[in-house]
């Protein structure tokens, strides 16, 4: 390949950009079309509802497959195979006649597709292109959804609201198909592949001074990780822990605040108006807590995360009693800025300590785990909200299960087996 002016690394944040921003908020736009196909079909909001859930479902079981195809092909593979599955689902949505029909399409193939070009998938090959600026580059690229959100979402809904929601699907078919398949051809899944090196380092030689090593745990680093191997360590138990309580946190704020705010008081605009900040004001926060835990570690970044869930739950329950916009805003602000951050440290936490040949299906079914508490949450949520007729008790949890997460992936400890580039010089002073 000609060499570039610039790191090839950074087309491939590029690309998971675009992905990311046509793919995940694709699947999202379903709760646009959700309102008129039930004005439509006249269909419980339950039945209807549930072809989403169904995706979710279908996300967690493929997940951990998702992973082995990853280590067995690549990502142009994973990734094309998404936008085909995602496409078809939102082209023949329009079709449907019967709730299955909804189950089928935007359930199963939207739901299939969403697991290979949203966090999971990216996951998996992305932090391979860096070291030194590994959450920053994730954090870039994970960014996406924000602005597609800003830019996707509202085109939808004028599309809806000018011809109906099955033009809106077709032509959200289209553009996934059009933009994604040409651009996911660019993907590469290692530096090396292409004779390169990560971060764009110059291949190393006899005469120069290697860089000092960011590896921690020589024995650790050393093992030729497989998923058995993985499954009896406690750091792969600790690490799902972490991650279903995070996605469990997430989701169950992410599908109930909207509804609990206008419960309280708040006008549907104004609910909107929220969830819609949420994910503006995450785009910053993605990249800087991504910069950021190159810098200070991924634990941390991890547990600024889930303080910003804590706070969130206890501003929720707070505007019970005192509904004010000022509460809404410091809700929306540590929901968005800090809670986000999740996403820019997901796969690094991985890769830094099952990093190797079999770290896609490793991590794929970590992600089974983390798909399971994004299911839960919501769940448990409006289960405790319907025995207990508020939400208090199911926040309270929420904080909890925050607290939960944040111990969990201290327990794992990936600072103990490879060293973020900010904290390598302690390793050279150490030895």
């Amino acid at each position: 390949m000609r060499r570039l002016p610039f790191y090839y690394g950074w087309i491939i944040v590029v690309v998971t950009f675009i992905t990311m921003a046509i793919g995940v908020n694709a699947r999202t736009s379903f709760s646009l079309f959700f309102a008129p196909i039930i004005d439509e079909f006249g269909w419980d909001r339950g039945v209807t509802a549930g072809a989403f859930s169904f995706g979710f479902l279908v996300s967690a079981l493929l997940s951990p497959l998702m992973g082995k195809l990853m280590d067995r092909t690549g990502p142009r593979t994973v990734m094309e195979l998404g936008v085909v599955l995602m496409a078809a689902g939102l082209l023949l949505a329009p079709l449907t006649t019967q709730p299955w029909h909804l189950y089928a399409t935007i359930g199963c193939l939207v739901g299939a597709g969403s697991i290979c070009l949203g966090y999971s998938g990216q996951s998996l090959f992305l932090p391979n292109w860096f070291v030194r600026k590994r959450g920053l580059a994730v954090g870039l690229a994970f960014a996406g959804v924000g602005i597609g959100s800003i830019v996707i979402l509202p085109w939808v809904q004028l599309l809806i609201d000018r011809t109906g929601w099955r033009s809106a699907s077709w032509a959200m078919g289209i553009l996934v198909l059009v933009v994604l398949v040409p651009l996911n051809l660019l993907l590469r899944k290692h530096p090396a592949d292409i004779g390169l090196q990560p971060d764009g380092d110059d291949a190393p030689t006899a005469a120069m001074i290697p860089p000092p090593s960011n590896v921690v745990d020589p024995a650790w680093a050393a093992v030729d990780w497989t998923l058995g191997l993985a499954l009896r360590t406690a750091r792969f138990w600790w690490i799902a822990l972490g991650y279903f309580c995070g996605l469990y946190i997430w989701y169950a704020v992410q599908v109930h605040q909207t509804k609990y705010l206008v419960e309280i008081g708040f006008t549907s605009t104004s609910a909107a108006w929220a969830l819609g900040m949420v994910s503006l004001i995450g785009i910053p926060g993605q990249i800087a807590l991504g910069y950021l835990s190159d810098r200070i570690g991924r634990e941390w970044i991890w547990t600024i995360s889930s303080l910003g869930f804590a706070i969130c739950f206890a501003a929720l329950i707070a505007l019970q009693y005192t509904p004010t916009l000022l509460l809404v805003y410091v809700m929306v602000v540590v929901q968005g800025f800090f809670g986000y951050g999740f996403t820019s440290i997901m796969g690094a936490v991985v890769a830094e300590i099952f990093q190797g040949r079999h770290f896609g299906t490793i991590f794929g079914t970590i992600g089974f785990a983390a798909l399971g508490g994004g299911a839960a949450g919501p769940w448990v949520t409006g289960i405790l909200h319907d025995i207990y007729g508020d939400y208090t008790l199911a926040f309270i949890i929420g904080i909890a299960v925050s607290a939960l997460s944040a111990v969990a992936i201290w327990l794992a400890a990936p600072r103990n087996v490879r060293a973020v580039a900010g904290r390598i010089h302690r390793i050279a002073k150490a030895v």
